[in-house]
C-alpha cells in the first residue's frame, strides 16, 4: 500500500487513545539514517507500539529499496484492534495484543522502532502496574529494549519534555553513539533518540546531562533532511526468535489455527489411529511369563476375551508396584541386637477383570495375578 495514501488517512487518528503516529516528513529523515550491515543477510526490525503498521513498514521499504534486497523482516504490536488488524496486513508478524503481554526472545531484534504512547503512568490503560516509573514512555521504553541485540539500533520518538535525569540514564546505560534531534513536525513536540545498544554500563555524563539539558528547555537542532555523518548500521541476528502472546483474542487463535492446520490432529487423524482400525493377530506363539509382563507394562492387554467353557470377561492390564519388607536382627559383640529393616521394591503384574458372563457372576470383579 503506497505511503501517500496511508499517511492522510493516519492524520485524523492523531492523539486518539494516546495515539501519536510518527509523521511523513520525520519517517524519511529517520531513514536517510539507517541502512543494514548485511544486506544479503537483512535483518529483524520491532515495533512493539506499532499502530497500523505504517512507521516500521516506511522503514523496512526503505532499507529493502536502498539495498536492492527484500530481507527485512518486521514485527509489531498493537493494543488498538483495529489499527492492529491493519498492520497484519503491511508486516511480517502482527499482534493484537498488550505489548506486556507479549514475549519476544532476548537480543533478537536488530532495530528497535520505539513511539510508545505518552502520558502519565496513572492514565495506563494497559494496568502495567510499574510504580517505578511516572511515565508511560518509561515503562515501554524498560520493557522493549531487551529485545534488541547489542549493536542493534535503537529509533526513540518521545516528547522532548519527558526527557529527565532517570530517562535519560536508562538510555545512556544502555546505549553509546547516542544522539537526540527534534522531529521536524513539532505538534506534538517529539524528539528522536537514535543509540547502539551496548552491554549495561555505568552511565556517561555527558550523555546524561545533554539529554536533561533538553528535557529542561535547551532543544537540540531539527534531524536534518539528508544524514551526511555515518549511518547507524542494523545488524543481522541469526536464529528464529520466539514471537508469541501469552494472551490470545478468539479472531487470532482462528487466523493462528488456519495458518498451523495442516500440522493439527484432525487432518492427520486418519493417519494417526489408522493401526486401530487394523484386524488384531494372534502372536506366532505362546506369551512367555516375561512377554506378558512387557504386554501388561505397557497396558497393552485389555478388551473382551472369552475361555473354553463361555466364561467372558472384560479385562484390562496394568504393573503395579508393592513393597517387600524384610527384618534382619544381628547381634553385636556386646550382646546388642541390631535390626535392620529392608525395604524393597517390587513390579507386579496384574490384570483386573469385569465377568460378563451370564448368570449369577455377573458384574463380579475378578484379580488375576
Amino acid at each position: 500500500m503506497p505511503m501517500a495514501l496511508i499517511f492522510p488517512r493516519l492524520a485524523q487518528n492523531f492523539v486518539r487513545n494516546g495515539y501519536f503516529p510518527t509523521d511523513e516528513e520525520t519517517l524519511r529523515r529517520i531513514c536517510s539514517a539507517l541502512e543494514l550491515l548485511d544486506p544479503d543477510a537483512g535483518a529483524r526490525l520491532y515495533d512493539p507500539c506499532c499502530g497500523e503498521g505504517c512507521a516500521l513498514h516506511w522503514v523496512a521499504s526503505n532499507l529493502d529499496t536502498l539495498h536492492d534486497t527484500r530481507t527485512t523482516v518486521t514485527y509489531g504490536v498493537e493494543f488498538d484492534k483495529g489499527r492492529a488488524w491493519h498492520s497484519k496486513e503491511l508486516l511480517s508478524f502482527g499482534l493484537h495484543a498488550d505489548a506486556h503481554d507479549v514475549f519476544v526472545s532476548a537480543r533478537s531484534m536488530g532495530l528497535l522502532f520505539l513511539n510508545p504512547p505518552y502520558g502519565a503512568v496513572v492514565a495506563d490503560k494497559g494496568h502495567t502496574g510499574d510504580r517505578h516509573y511516572d511515565r508511560l514512555e518509561k515503562v515501554f521504553y524498560q520493557a522493549a529494549v531487551p529485545s534488541l541485540t547489542f549493536g542493534g539500533v535503537l529509533v526513540l520518538i518521545v516528547p522532548h519534555y519527558v526527557m529527565d535525569k532517570q530517562f535519560a540514564t536508562m538510555i545512556s546505560r544502555n546505549f553509546e553513539g547516542v544522539q537526540a534531534y527534534l522531529a521536524p513536525e513539532q505538534e506534538f513536540r517529539q524528539l528522536v533518540v537514535l543509540g547502539i545498544k551496548r552491554r549495561s554500563e555505568s552511565p556517561d555524563p555527558e550523555t546524561v546531562k545533554r539529554l536533561v539539558d533538553i528535557g529542561q528547555g535547551q532543544l537540540p537542532m531539527e534531524l536534518p533532511q539528508e544524514w551526511t555523518t555515518a549511518p547507524y548500521l542494523i545488524p543481522h541476528v541469526p536464529g528464529e526468535p520466539a514471537f508469541i502472546s501469552t494472551k490470545i483474542d478468539a479472531e487470532q487463535l482462528q487466523l493462528e489455527l488456519q495458518r498451523v492446520e495442516a500440522s493439527t490432529l484432525w487432518p492427520q487423524f486418519d493417519r494417526v489411529f489408522s493401526n486401530g482400525q487394523l484386524a488384531h493377530r494372534r502372536p506366532l506363539c505362546n506369551l512367555s511369563d516375561w512377554h506378558l509382563a512387557l504386554a501388561l507394562a505397557a497396558g497393552q492387554i485389555s478388551g473382551v476375551v472369552e475361555g473354553d467353557d463361555g466364561t467372558k470377561l472384560l479385562i484390562r492390564g496394568d504393573t503395579i508396584k508393592v513393597k517387600d519388607q524384610e527384618v534382619q536382627l544381628e547381634e553385636a559383640d556386646n550382646g546388642d541386637i541390631r535390626t535392620t529393616i529392608v525395604m524393597r521394591d517390587k513390579f507386579v503384574p496384574t490384570i483386573v477383570g469385569i465377568d460378563f458372563t451370564p448368570g449369577p457372576a455377573l458384574g463380579r470383579l475378578v484379580n488375576i495375578r
